[in-house]
């Protein structure tokens, strides 16, 4: 709702297929993990599969451990195209989240280690956005868009928390998904929120650009 030149579009692993469908084909910002360039299991092969031929602005390759020249290899090897890349390691996604969140998500083990659709909103938080607006970001639910195999999601009792306690202190976080808003406590971006934020911040002639404050150092 109200989307417009205000916005940018960061889609998490495989989930620019629904983007796609907005009419949005080429994300600002895309995370995908590591394990999703190379692996073999379901989920990477059906990431890699509905990101063939696509492209991104801005790709951001988690916790990728083999060096840029590998990285652009894999890329090709399902022709996705990025404008500018960048390898982000663990020391450097820890940053972000202890930053943020504190040492709750040390990501020591799988109870500790948060989703990667949470770093996207603490990277939209580090880049000082005006509002994050999050879709298809459940902890309650299961699966993902891009596969029917209903995987089990990880991180969901600490994503919530997470969630959670970014809105109480203050981060201007909304959902657009009614059944989030219910379950997280979130608000919904609706018509009453989007008046409020076009009263707050009109629309100009373009959005702003992500330029080096969008480092995770």
């Amino acid at each position: 709702m109200g989307f417009d030149d205000r916005f940018s579009v960061i889609t998490i692993n495989g989930s620019q297929v629904v983007t796609k469908k907005w009419g949005i084909a080429v994300p600002d910002v895309t995370f995908i993990q590591s394990r999703q360039f190379d692996g073999m299991n379901m989920n990477a092969l059906e990431v890699r599969r509905v990101l063939k031929g696509e492209r991104t602005r801005m790709l951001y390759a988690l916790l990728w451990r083999e060096g840029l020249s590998k990285l652009n290899e894999r890329l090709q090897g399902f022709d996705y195209q990025c404008d500018r890349v960048r390898i982000v390691n663990r020391y450097e996604r820890l940053a972000l989240t202890r930053n943020l969140i504190g040492s709750c998500a040390n990501e020591l083990d799988a109870e500790t280690k948060v989703s990667n659709g949470i770093i996207a909103v603490l990277f939209a938080i580090h880049n000082q956005a005006t509002a994050i607006i999050i879709s298809g970001i459940n902890p309650d639910s299961s699966g993902h868009v891009y596969n029917d195999a209903n995987l089990v999601r990880l991180h969901a009792k600490l994503d919530r928390e997470i969630l959670v306690d970014l809105q109480t202190k203050g981060y201007p976080l909304y959902t657009a998904d009614p059944e989030v808003a219910e379950s997280t406590g979130l608000p919904l971006w609706d018509e009453q929120a989007l008046e409020s934020y076009n009263s707050r911040y009109p629309l100009v002639d373009s959005k702003p650009i992500m330029r080096d404050r969008a480092s995770l150092r």
